[in-house]
């Protein structure tokens, strides 16, 4: 009985009519089905078309951090002979000249260096009223002078009792100098100027009379350290710290300032306690014509 009902259900679908245009459904298996596509993307989305700007390129290395190559290893002697157009190079190379006989030895130290002309200046000393006569040249080591001049009077008879020993242009600042002394003495005291009272002029020695120390201006007749002044008719002004507001302070503070005019270093009391009691006037050359007036 199963069988004949299975039989008969087989004829019954078969003879059931299919509707137009309504393909009869075939099993999933028979005929595969491809995936649907995926959506296509937006523009935006797109790479460009060209290619992208390359990047910079970074920056070339420092030549101190560029590793050298080595050097080319030396031809032989025998190479660099041979190549042509090239002098010869003798092997070993020839000893330079020996040093001519007045160049070597106790010769070259007995060299000496022409001092200048003091001509000019000397007749300028005699048209200021200046006393003096030349002395032989100094040379004590480093402490040389080679034109010194021994001054013994100044103008309007200033004397110099100790005498001072000068080179020609530092005498003349002195001298030059000493009118304007005059000028203030007259002016301030009422009185004369008759004369300086020196501590030294030419002396070997170093700066502050340091054994270490450069050498002074002392050592070269180039300089003149004044302890005091006298006049007529008014007791000698020494140099030192005097009182604020006497006619001595004010005199001694108008010629220190005086002196700036005429010498390249001017030192003296309130300068350090070295300086305390004299005025040390010098004409040191310094650069660019720099002057010291403390």
């Amino acid at each position: 009985m199963p069988a004949l009902a299975y039989g008969a259900l087989t004829l019954v679908l078969a003879a059931i009519p299919v509707a137009p245009g309504q393909a009869a459904e075939t099993p999933a298996t028979s005929v595969p089905v491809p995936p649907p596509l995926p959506p296509e993307r937006p523009d935006t989305l797109k790479p460009p078309s060209e290619p992208a700007t390359p990047p910079p390129t970074p920056p070339a290395r420092p030549a101190e951090l560029t590793p050298t190559s080595p050097a080319p290893k030396e031809a032989p002697a025998a190479e660099k002979a041979a190549e042509p157009g090239k002098p010869e190079i003798p092997v070993p190379p020839p000893t330079p000249p020996g040093r001519p006989p007045e160049l070597s030895g106790d010769a070259a130290l007995s060299l000496k260096v022409t001092p200048p002309d003091d001509t000019a200046c000397r007749t300028r000393l005699k048209r200021l009223g200046v006393d003096f006569e030349p002395l032989p040249p100094i040379a004590e080591g480093q402490c040389t002078a080679p034109l010194p001049l021994k001054v013994t009077k100044l103008a309007d008879g200033v004397g110099l009792p100790q005498g001072a020993t000068l080179t020609c242009r530092t005498a003349e600042a002195l001298a030059r100098w000493v009118t304007e002394v005059q000028t203030e003495a007259e002016r301030v005291l009422k009185h004369g100027l008759t004369g300086l009272e020196l501590g030294g002029t030419y002396v070997c020695r170093g700066q502050n009379h340091d054994v270490d120390a450069k050498l002074s201006e002392h050592a070269f007749a180039n300089a003149v350290d004044v302890m005091g002044f006298s006049f007529s008719g008014h007791a000698t002004i020494p140099v030192k710290a005097m009182p604020e507001g006497s006619d001595e302070a004010d005199f001694l503070n108008a010629v220190r300032g005086k002196a700036c005019g005429f010498f390249r270093t001017v030192l003296g009391p309130g300068t350090n306690a070295a300086h305390a009691n004299h005025f040390h006037l010098d004409e040191r050359e310094r650069t660019a014509g720099h002057r010291l007036c403390e």
